[in-house]
């Protein structure tokens, strides 16, 4: 256990330790001097560019000795600018070092380089303008924090991180401060002046607390508050006069602490707040540091400050005890959830605070059970009984559970994997001697190790701690794999966890295959072939999505090679439409049998088609022109008319006028479209259809005569319904010419008038009607129809001309019992008698007699 503990430094209380990370795999020419550098947290890339100050060294002593050469440096306004070669190069590399991205900059000066909470690199201009790369290096989007800095240009500039998401605050040269908490929903914010303020203040920062952004600055001796409304000045409790201007300040990764460096060398501490004060150091040295970063990690009672000069590295705790460390060249502190980043030119190192349950398992003579049961382990391994002695006083404790927690926890803090592998077999073999004991944080901790010993490996460039990778979840590391391209490693980590495959696998393959569209070397169809073989159907990834990515690169055919696999035609009409392959998007409608969808293809089309070639497309597809035409039958008539006409349907188009006819209230139009209809029956030989239409215009005028003779009102009336009229009306001859005209059967004639008189009470017109000829609809009817109008005199006329076959009805409907009796009788029909004998009530007995007797005597 000592060499672990060697690299152990103790501040107050707690220890500190430095581990190193990585060898760094660039060769930078001129380290990290003269350089703007942002690195993300949680391992995140590195992003490098010079800036103008060494740009202007180098150029100028380089055109002194050669002008054939030229600075790698950033482009200038000066004559400068001129020169090609003089333009700086930006920088992309993972965390290892390893180059991710390399191109020349080219737009103006870089004030401030940072990175998004999705790792895309900010890049802040002196004239307010913020370009945004993804990690490769390509051009996202830009955004301006507002005109009015192009003319005071900014001088500082700071990315921050907040619940809102990535924001970006600026300070001109007209000491004004303009703030954007969140660079994707933009809404710049100016904030008040600050009194007294010329230039750039001493130092600032920006605030996020409790959902609040502000900024925190000080100006020589004097603090202030910048919120939305107000400057408000502030004092930091227990900070002395006597400590001279605040040169340097530093806010903790949770926004939760807050550090003050002033000219006299003091370091103050406190509450972000500013209510409570936690130390005051003397650091002896008055210079500012080039760089000031909290390091704590979480639950920590003892948080630090870590300072960097030009040789030395400062760690200040709230014990007001320091710990130095000689640094041979200048570095970056990178702050992060529990610790610092220190990057150098040649290596990266994590300073954190020794993790408590570290400290007891390795620290000299710990007697907790974690320590214990290390050393039961080791001694196990060696077969020696003094395993059995540390594991009986372990029992004897009954801590036996707690040590196996304590060395599962320690694992996960530790870097090493020897270290991790030994921590875990002790607690493997400590599990052993439990009855009682839940393996899931053992096996979790040893999954999770697994993946991070992967995603540290220098060639992937994640040097995350497990505190960090459980803050940052599972997900979001894969959405970092996935980001960087490590596609493989990114799948073997989703089935290693054994995360469902739309959150895991596909989720790779979709982006993979996003990512493989865009290769220019291979050809549409291998890479199509590519995709379909690696995808296949895996669950959660859409062909459509894939193909609009390849849509979006210029390569449409090979967008329509990836839609044929798309199981779901409604993912692969919009991009077909998108892409202007109507034809083909209209064809996938239909084969999907969904009228919506088709309905939606034939709607689009009809706004983006001229007419004829709109109705041409709907030719070679019958489903869709059938369903467009019951569009137009209930939407629009006019452009069904027009479809007719293009597909010369006479019989249609007869119909089409027809219909129309009804809706015209003029009888000049509605006589006009009837004789189109003819026409165009008689062009599609229809006969019949013809004819009937030129008796429907014959009737019209009837009717439009009748109604300026008489003002009957029958104008639009069937035949049936205007003879009923003229009847009512009393218009016998009117009614007696449409009946010869339009050769009306008999027998609807007769029932028409029949019903007409009765209603009317016309009895004497009834019974001369009855006698004018031989009525084709019986007597038995005119029985009837005076029954229903309750005149049973005028219905006893009519009972001797019906038919023997009616004698018993017609008796039975003027209530002669007696008289339907001797009908059935005489007929010998035994149904009728029946029906006669279920009218009879029990007082006709002699009746009901006579019927049994004639049914009897039948038999």
């Amino acid at each position: 256990m000592a060499f672990i503990t060697a690299n152990w430094n103790p501040l107050g209380e707690a220890f500190y330790r430095k581990t190193e990370l990585y060898e760094m795999c660039w060769s930078l020419k001129d380290g990290l001097r003269d350089s703007l550098v942002a690195a993300a947290p949680y391992g995140g890339p590195i992003g490098i560019t010079r800036t103008r100050t060494h740009v202007k060294k180098t150029h100028m002593s380089r055109c002194v000795s050669d002008f054939a050469l030229s600075p790698p440096a950033a482009v200038l306004r000066e004559p400068l600018r001129r020169s090609p070669s003089s333009r700086p190069q930006l920088e992309i590399f993972s965390s290892s070092g390893v180059s991710i991205a390399s191109f020349p900059w080219k737009s103006g000066p870089v004030v401030q380089l940072g990175w998004t909470v999705s790792d895309e690199l900010l890049c802040i201009q002196e004239d307010g303008s913020v370009l945004i790369y993804d990690l490769f290096g390509s051009f996202k989007r830009h955004f301006s924090m507002g005109q009015e800095v192009v003319q005071s240009q900014v001088l500082e500039a700071k990315v921050f991180h907040s619940p809102y998401g990535t924001g970006v605050a600026i300070v001109t040269g007209s000491a004004k401060f303009t703030l954007a908490t969140n660079i994707d929903d933009l809404k710049l914010r100016r904030l008040p002046e600050v009194p007294g303020l010329q230039g750039k203040p001493s130092c600032w920062l920006v605030l996020s607390q409790d959902r609040q952004t502000k900024v925190l600055l000080a100006n020589g001796p004097d603090l202030f508050i910048l919120d939305n409304t107000s400057c408000t000045a502030v004092c930091p409790p227990g900070l002395s006069p006597q400590a001279g201007s605040i040169v340097h300040m530093s806010v903790s990764f949770s926004y939760k602490y807050l550090a003050l460096f002033t000219d006299t060398g003091h370091l103050w501490t406190g509450t972000a707040n500013l209510q409570k004060k936690l130390s005051d150091v003397e650091t002896k040295r008055s210079t500012k540091p080039k760089q000031m970063v909290w390091c704590r990690r979480p639950q920590s009672q003892q948080p630090s400050v870590v300072l960097m000069w030009d040789r030395l590295l400062l760690v200040a705790g709230v014990c007001n005890d320091t710990i130095q460390f000689p640094i041979e060249d200048l570095c970056v502190l990178v702050g992060e959830l529990d610790g610092v980043r220190i990057i150098s030119s040649t290596n990266q190192e994590l300073l954190q605070e020794v993790p408590l349950v570290c400290q007891d398992i390795f620290k000299i003579a710990s007697m907790a059970p974690g320590a214990l049961l290390l050393e039961a382990h080791r001694e196990y391994e060696k077969s020696s009984q003094k395993a059995d002695e540390y594991l009986r006083e372990i029992k004897e404790q009954s801590m036996l559970g707690e040590a196996v927690r304590q060395c599962v926890e320690a694992a996960g803090h530790e870097y090493d994997p020897s270290t991790q592998k030994s921590l875990m077999r002790a607690a493997s073999f400590g599990k052993c001697f439990l009855t009682d004991f839940s393996p899931d944080a053992f096996v979790t901790t040893c999954r999770e190790l697994r993946v991070l010993n992967a995603v540290r490996d220098a060639a992937v460039g994640l040097p995350l701690t497990h505190t960090q990778f459980k803050q940052m979840t599972v997900q979001v590391l894969i959405d970092r794999l996935v980001y960087r391209q490590f596609y493989p490693l990114a799948i073997e980590v989703c089935r290693y966890l054994k995360i469902p495959d739309y959150q895991g696998v596909s989720r790779v393959l979709k982006h993979w295959a996003s990512c493989k569209v865009q290769q220019k070397d291979l050809s549409d169809e291998a890479i199509a072939r590519a995709v379909c073989v690696k995808v296949g159907d895996s669950p959660g990834v859409s062909y459509s999505h894939i193909a609009a990515k390849a849509y979006e690169c210029g390569r449409p055919e090979l967008a329509i090679k990836l839609l044929d696999s798309e199981a779901r035609s409604g993912e692969q009409v919009p991009l077909l439409l998108k892409m202007k392959r109507s034809q083909l998007a209209l064809s996938k409608a239909v084969e999907s049998g969904d009228t919506d969808l088709v309905y939606t293809v034939v709607s689009y089309l009809k706004n983006e088609m001229n007419r004829g070639d709109f109705f041409m497309t709907l030719r070679n597809q019958p489903v869709a022109l059938s369903l467009y035409r019951q569009f137009c039958k209930l939407q629009e008539q006019e452009t069904l008319k027009d479809l007719y006409n293009q597909d010369d349907d006479h019989q249609e188009l007869a119909n089409y006028y027809v219909t129309a006819s009804y809706r015209e209230k003029r009888l000049e139009s509605r006589l006009s479209l009837l004789q189109s209809a003819v026409d165009e029956y008689n062009k599609a030989k229809n006969e019949f259809a013809a004819k009937a239409t030129e008796e429907e215009m014959r009737l019209l005028r009837f009717q439009r005569k009748l109604d300026d003779e008489k003002g009957a009102g029958l104008l639009g009336l069937s035949l049936q319904a205007t003879m009923e009229a003229l009847l009512a009306l009393g218009l016998h001859k009117q009614a007696e010419q449409l009946y010869r005209d339009f050769r009306v059967p008999d027998k609807r004639y007769w029932w028409l008038k029949l019903k007409s008189l009765a209603e009317k009470e016309e009895w004497d017109e009834l019974e001369k009607f009855a006698k004018s000829k031989k009525s084709p609809i019986g007597y038995l009817a005119f029985v009837e129809v005076c029954m229903k109008s309750n005149n049973k005199y005028e219905a006893k006329k009519y009972v001797s001309r019906v038919t023997p076959e009616q004698k018993v009805k017609a008796h039975l409907a003027i209530g002669d019992l007696e008289g339907a009796a001797d009908a059935a009788i005489e007929r010998r029909n035994e149904s009728e008698m029946g029906a006669v004998l279920s009218r009879c009530a029990a007082s006709d007995r002699l009746l009901i007699e006579k019927l049994n007797r004639a049914a009897a005597a039948k038999k």
